[in-house]
């Protein structure tokens, strides 16, 4: 038990969520490919990571080490540019290769950026100016969905809404985060623009974008559309309480079905009941990670489980809200319950870092509402 304790340190309930999560795991998975094993070592490697990560006190970021981090991600990204891969048929730019092994550095990015923007935001008391604010606040938001944006552009919108609302918990101005949004459509469109006119210029994926804006939008298609439809129609088999595991049919169908649709076969064989469990699983995730960063012994902590508590949970409502038709199709995996290496590692390193800020809760509620100005109601 003393080793237990040693081992597992910090909130009880998000250990608890994630070994639910990621033992779960293993049947959806198994259940879509044959063989589990590779994904087996992924979680353990993950859990391994989340366990050396809660380790390190939270506070060893706050120094220029989060800078180093970043700046390190933004050269992977540049390289993953260079390099380029196809992972399972899947398009184009987005892995790199380390050791052999696919990587996605905008996993990595998305992390050492809500880091950095989490030690900037909580050396100021949200005074920004606008022109200050670009120079040394927002210029690594730019630079990383600029560099990811030719290539996914759910995952450049998924960090981009990241930093946002890490800026508006942050105490940023909303007026400057409306001027940055307008910024972010102008160049968005003007970059669609650019890319059509030299297409041979900029390598990217904007006919996978509007394929599947208009496969979303239009009731017939093919294509992204076919996705949609197995998917729907996997989960109208589940009904209830499902076919029971490994007995789904219509995963056999499914692009990515391990991964992206997951989902759908979740609930295809475990039902509506499993659906929901996994719903709400990681709502119960987003609501503990709010009550360990309302005890946060300062800002800087409270601004890192915000920013990525919300960055795991936006993208799991993501995923389910594709395999349901209420999005188009994005490419973006169920935390901890999808196969892939790059993108359970960094989730588990980023729930680490969340256990490290709970390890080190000591201050009452009412003391950290005192002493540290957010834009988070306090309770009544």
């Amino acid at each position: 038990m003393k080793i237990f304790n040693r081992l597992f340190q910090g909130s009880i309930q998000i250990w608890v969520i994630t070994m639910l999560l990621a033992v779960f795991s293993f049947l959806p998975v198994f259940s879509t490919s044959k063989s589990i094993t590779m994904h087996v070592a992924h979680v353990f490697f993950g859990l391994l990571l989340a366990i050396i990560s809660h380790k390190i006190p939270y506070r060893f970021w706050r120094g220029p080490l989060s800078s180093l981090i970043l700046w390190g991600s933004i050269f992977l990204l540049v390289l993953t540019i260079a390099q380029g891969a196809t992972i399972q048929g899947a398009n184009s730019s987005r892995w790199i290769y380390v050791f052999g092994m696919s990587f996605q550095s905008s996993a990595l990015a998305n992390l050492a950026l809500l880091i950095f923007l989490s030690r900037k935001l909580s050396k100021k008391d949200g005074n920004w100016t606008f022109k200050e604010s670009i120079k040394n606040l927002l210029w690594p938001v730019f630079i990383i969905c600029g560099l990811v944006l030719p290539a996914n552009l759910s995952t450049t919108i998924l960090i981009f809404l990241n930093s946002m609302v890490l800026l508006y918990v942050g105490g940023y101005h909303l007026k400057h985060i409306s001027k940055i949004l307008g910024l972010a459509i102008i160049f968005l469109f003007s970059f669609i623009l650019f890319a059509r006119v030299f297409p041979d210029l900029i390598p990217n994926r904007i006919d996978t974008w509007i394929s599947r804006v208009e496969s979303f939008t239009s009731p017939e298609g093919i294509g992204e559309n076919y996705q949609k439809n197995i998917a729907m129609t996997a989960i109208s088999e589940g009904k209830i309480t499902g076919t029971g595991p490994g007995r789904g049919l219509h995963k056999h169908f499914l692009p990515q079905n391990n991964s992206d649709f997951i989902y759908a076969t979740i609930v295809e064989e475990y039902g509506l009941i499993g659906g929901t469990i996994i719903l709400f699983m990681y709502l119960w995730f987003m609501l503990a990670c709010l009550r360990i960063a309302r005890r946060a012994k300062d800002l800087f902590g409270r601004l890192i489980v915000i920013g990525l508590s919300f960055s795991i949970c936006l993208q799991a409502m993501i995923n389910m809200a594709v395999a349901t038709s209420l999005l188009p199709v994005t490419g973006q995996t169920l935390p901890l319950v999808s196969a892939g290496g790059s993108s359970i590692w960094m989730t588990c390193i980023a729930i680490g870092f969340i256990l490290s800020v709970s390890r080190g809760k000591k201050d009452t509620e009412v003391e950290i509402f005192e002493t540290i100005p957010l834009n988070i109601p306090k309770d009544e």
